[in-house]
Parts: structure tokens; C-alpha cells; sequence
């Protein structure tokens, strides 16, 4: 059975964001999970990032005016403020610059632009103590250094990524398996039921998006791009060892026996990640295509619903337990993230498909 065309792939991406854009048509409406929460905040922010990825590939303005609505009704603004060190305050940053680049309105990235540079200000790097972080962050150093031709804000975030990788709890990349502990309470010691260590599937799935978003938008001879490379390459390495025999990864990589089962935001992420680095050229396609076909036919016929509802999304948390249980028909507490992951992944495919002779 051949694998899909790119008009296949651009179909359920279609589909998929169809049914959001219907189920939120105010994108200024606050969240109610467990209490109100304003909608610029990590989650939304990564839909929006999937859906500008959409946009790219499928330009049709209303995803567009959708995410110029949503800034909008966000008066372009952070949760917290200006002088924010939250780095999922900041996710909303990576939109507001990208919509700035399609229409240079200079209030779409005054806030975003002052907080960075008021962290950087500080001397402070030590903000990203867990690693979801550095999705939600580093690309918007890096898309200032680009924009503003400053290299302060690459060398920035090289100190706090670094930081987060070799420091923070002893450090949260393990050479050894190529893989990241979500924050310094999985450090070894800690064990999964099974004794491995626990590495949260969607938390590595964060640091693969964060590196191929850094790697889309630094230059060439930025002097730290071929340590994000190696660590690119070494995490695509480890994450592939972990998948699982339907194409999925379970929630935690190494210990299929906990909360076991299919989770499509840990899934999507990692299929962006192969995507991208095959045809960037940095990933051999005969190696990781046939794990990248699998895991998005995986994901077409087991998580998406007639409708274009997305399911096997853990809810929000930090590790296995979290977020459960994650099933075909268990609405998460956000959706919206969710969506952006597998958005991010379809996107990066379809130009894969779209060089195929």
C-alpha cells in the first residue's frame, strides 16, 4: 500500500485545524480547565505555531486573520508582563514575530522584544529548569537575532540552552541514551517501575521542536549551530530507538509499562523532527523514513476522528501519570497544543512529499 500524497497529508491537516477554528471561533476567549486561564498562554501559543506551519504550506488567509485575531485580542501582550521569566509566557513571542515579518506592525512584537531583552538584561540563565522550556523560548532568541542582525540574543540563548543541558540538576541530557530527563526531579536516582530512567515523551519531544525551529532560523555560521546539530542528530538517534512497534511512543520512552499505550503529541513531535532533518539532508532517509511513514499513518488511522478531533493526547503535566488517562476519545484539558504538534509534523511532510519525484 503506497504511503500518502502530500494532498492526502494536506487533507488531514486541514481537517484536523477545521474542526479547532469551528470549536474556538474567539480567539480572545480565556481557557477553563481547573480555573480561567487567558488564551496567549504555552498551549495556544503552540497550536498557532502549527498553524502558521500550515499557513506556509496552505495559504489561506483565514489562518492567517485567525492568529492576527488572536494577537490582537491579546493586545500582542505576555500573560505576566513585560518583565515575565517564564518561558511559557514567552511560547507567544514565536507567533507574534512571525506575524510581524508578514506585516511589519510595530506593536506586534514591542513586548516580546522588551521582555527578551530584559531577561538578557539580567545576566540571568538559569529560567530553564525544565525542558519544555526550550521550545517555548529559544526560538525567540533566535528569531531576534535574526531580525535585529544582534548576534547577543544567539549567544543568549547558547548560555541558558547550555545551562539547562550540562548544569541544571547535574545536567538534563544524558549522553548515554541520547536523551533528556524533563527536569531535575527525574535525575537518577529517580526510576521508572521497570528501573529505567523516566524520560517524558512530549518533554523530548519539546527539545527536538526547539532545535529544529533554532536550526530553520540561525545562519549558517552561527558559531554554536554545530553543537545544536550534534545534539540534533543524537536525539533524533535515541528518540528512534524508542518507538514503538505500531509507529507510536508511549509516554515514557523507556518504560513502555507505565501508563502504556499509543500518545500523539510525544509521536507528532519526534515525526516533525525526522521530517525535517531528512530533508534537511541531516538525517539519513533510508534509516528514519520508515519510522517517520509508520508513525503518521499511525497517527492517521488510530488518533484522528471523522470529525478532525484529535485522539491519545496526554493532558498537561510532566511526566507519565500525568495528563491520563489517553484514549482515542479523552478530551485533554487543552486541546489546542495538541493539535499545533501534529500540525508542526504534517506541515514538515508535506514538503518532504512535496520533492518526491
Amino acid at each position: 500500500m503506497p504511503f500518502a500524497s502530500k494532498q492526502q497529508v494536506l487533507e488531514v491537516l486541514r481537517s484536523t485545524n477545521t474542526y479547532f477554528m469551528e470549536k474556538w471561533p474567539d480567539t480572545g476567549k480565556p481557557i477553563y480547565t481547573t480555573r480561567w486561564r487567558p488564551s496567549n498562554i504555552w498551549t495556544r501559543a503552540v497550536y498557532y505555531e502549527g498553524l502558521m506551519a500550515l499557513y506556509a504550506i496552505d495559504p489561506d488567509r483565514r489562518y492567517y486573520d485567525y492568529a492576527v485575531d488572536w494577537g490582537t485580542k491579546h493586545q500582542w501582550g505576555l500573560r505576566n508582563g513585560v518583565e515575565t521569566r517564564n518561558a511559557d509566557d514567552q511560547a507567544c513571542g514565536q507567533v507574534y514575530l512571525e506575524l510581524y515579518e508578514l506585516d511589519k506592525q510595530e506593536e506586534r512584537i514591542l513586548a516580546i522584544k522588551k521582555n527578551i531583552d530584559f531577561v538578557m538584561h539580567s545576566g540571568k540563565v538559569d529560567d530553564w529548569t525544565w525542558i519544555d522550556a526550550i521550545q517555548m523560548a529559544m526560538p525567540v532568541f533566535a528569531k531576534l537575532g535574526v531580525m535585529f542582525g544582534d548576534p547577543r540574543y544567539f549567544d543568549y540563548m547558547y548560555q541558558m540552552y547550555s545551562y539547562s543541558k550540562n548544569e541544571e540538576g547535574g545536567g538534563l541530557y544524558n549522553p548515554k541514551d541520547k536523551l533528556w530527563w524533563r527536569d531535575r526531579d527525574f535525575v537518577p536516582p529517580y526510576q521508572e517501575p521497570n528501573g529505567e530512567d523516566c524520560y517524558w515523551s512530549r518533554g523530548n519531544g519539546w527539545v527536538v521542536a526547539a532545535l529544529v525551529r533554532v536550526l530553520t532560523l540561525i545562519p549558517a555560521d552561527e558559531k554554536n549551530r554545530s553543537v545544536y546539530v550534534q545534539d540534533f542528530k543524537d536525539l533524533m538517534d535515541g528518540v528512534l530507538k524508542a518507538q514503538r512497534k505500531d509507529g507510536f511512543w508511549n509516554v515514557s520512552l523507556h518504560d513502555p509499562t507505565n501508563f502504556a499505550g499509543r500518545e500523539t503529541t510525544g509521536t507528532a513531535l519526534f515525526l516533525y523532527g525526522m521530517a525535517w532533518g531528512i530533508n534537511q539532508g541531516m538525517l539519513d532517509a533510508e534509516v528514519y523514513r520508515p519510522a517517520l511513514e509508520k508513525g503518521w499513518q499511525a497517527l492517521v488511522d488510530e488518533s484522528v476522528h471523522p470529525s478532525g478531533f484529535l485522539g491519545y493526547v496526554q493532558g498537561t503535566g510532566k511526566q507519565p501519570k500525568d495528563g491520563q488517562p489517553v484514549g482515542f476519545s479523552t478530551v485533554p484539558d487543552f486541546e489546542d497544543y495538541g493539535l499545533g504538534c501534529f500540525l508542526l509534523a504534517g506541515s514538515e511532510l508535506y514538503k518532504l512529499l512535496e520533492d518526491d519525484r
